[in-house]
């Protein structure tokens, strides 16, 4: 049977993880995703899984990685200093296919910044933060039940993919509370790696399957051999300098995600079938844009909003789609920081129509009032 609770963010992304089969967390606390990692600490040993704080945020996710390569789901979580620091093995997971979760609980910066206070400040991160080309695939909650769901879809792309999915949620949606349905374990659709069926002595560790570009995962310990490295490696996974093997790995870790962007990308749209102002907006700023949506679409004016929730891969040809339907004349994006989405859209876009920042850095979250504000400005 499903049941509501009264959660935190935070708490819903832990037990999300939880109720996916995660059975590893590895962390460090940081303001303000602490809360993960202490529901993780209390409810993972009841499961037979473990907790491990490390001595600072490289050593977390590193743990992370080694747990997924001994065949557990894992997670690791964090905020925006912490998810600088990460970024380094975030890339190994990436080029060597680790699946795992990692939770960045966005907060104010550069540096040590505002640890109390919110940000959006990650989005390029998420995207850029580690060198070289990869696939991301970025969730961005907006409420408690969307830290939860996402949570279990996180782990479920991870396992499909076999490479890191992100969370990018912010302090006002990890510390709010709000009613949240929990439905039955039973009822969850979960996703595990795909296992090698092979022989032990006819295993080769990163030939992809043809239909999915994904190879399937072996676990330490469990009689397959194989080599994991940094390095950009051949099918047997040693390092190669051979341009055809080269690019062979780069395009295939591109391509496994990209295949099947129609599984991956998800959004939301409300009241855009006649927008001539279309407000997009995500994370914890979609709460007050919706309202301010809501709230002048009560008196007339034609606005609509658009929220991505996957940001990466950003739902550009769906923003464009909803643009062109609708005629919209102007698109306004208020965003926690300088801009970073707002790039993206008004590339997506291609000159449809007017596009316009809003962006607010002090710590504070948009009211409704400002959004409104803001529409009349191009009504």
């Amino acid at each position: 049977m499903s049941r509501a609770e009264f959660w935190q963010g935070n708490k819903a992304i832990a037990m999300g993880g939880v109720d996916a089969g995660c059975r590893f967390f590895g962390g460090y606390p940081i303001t303000p995703s602490t809360e993960i990692a202490e529901v993780m600490a209390e409810e993972l040993p009841k499961l037979g899984g473990k907790f491990i704080q490390m001595e600072d945020e490289i050593g977390g996710i590193a743990a992370t990685i080694g747990a997924s390569i001994t065949g557990k789901k894992a997670m690791t979580g964090t905020s925006g200093p912490g998810f600088s620091l990460k970024q380094e093995l975030l890339g190994y997971a990436y080029i060597a296919e680790i699946p795992m979760v990692c939770v960045d609980v966005q907060r104010g910066g550069p540096s040590t910044g505002l640890p109390t206070k919110v940000s959006q400040g990650d989005v390029m991160q998420a995207r850029w933060g580690t060198h070289g080309d990869h696939a991301t695939i970025a969730y961005s909650p907006s409420s408690v039940q969307e830290c939860y769901d996402l949570t279990v879809k996180a782990f479920n792309m991870a396992e499909r993919f076999r490479q890191p999915v992100l969370i990018m949620a912010d302090e006002v949606v990890g510390h709010m509370r709000e009613r949240i349905v929990i439905p039955d374990r039973s009822a969850l659709k979960l996703t595990d790696r795909k296992k090698p069926s092979v022989p032990f002595g006819e295993f080769v560790p990163y030939l992809a399957d043809e239909d999915d570009d994904i190879p399937p995962m072996a676990s330490f310990g469990d009689g397959y051999h194989w080599h994991i490295t940094g390095l950009t490696s051949n099918d047997w996974g040693f390092p190669t300098n051979n341009a055809p093997d080269i690019d062979k790995k780069n395009q295939r870790i591109l391509r496994k995600v990209d295949k099947f962007r129609a599984d991956v990308v998800e959004y939301a749209a409300e009241s855009c079938e006649d927008a001539e102002i279309v407000v997009v907006s995500f994370g914890c700023v979609s709460r007050s844009a919706l309202r301010a949506v809501r709230e002048l679409r009560s008196g007339g004016v034609k606005v609509g909003h658009f929220r991505p929730i996957t940001i990466w891969p950003f739902p550009d040809a769906e923003l464009e789609e909803v643009v062109s339907v609708s005629h919209a004349k102007h698109v306004i994006v208020p965003e926690l920081n300088m801009g970073q989405l707002f790039l993206e859209i008004d590339r997506a876009i291609h000159g449809k129509c007017e596009t316009h920042s809003r962006t607010l850095l002090n710590g504070e979250l948009f009211k409704p009032a400002q959004i409104i504000s803001y529409i009349k400005e191009v009504a």
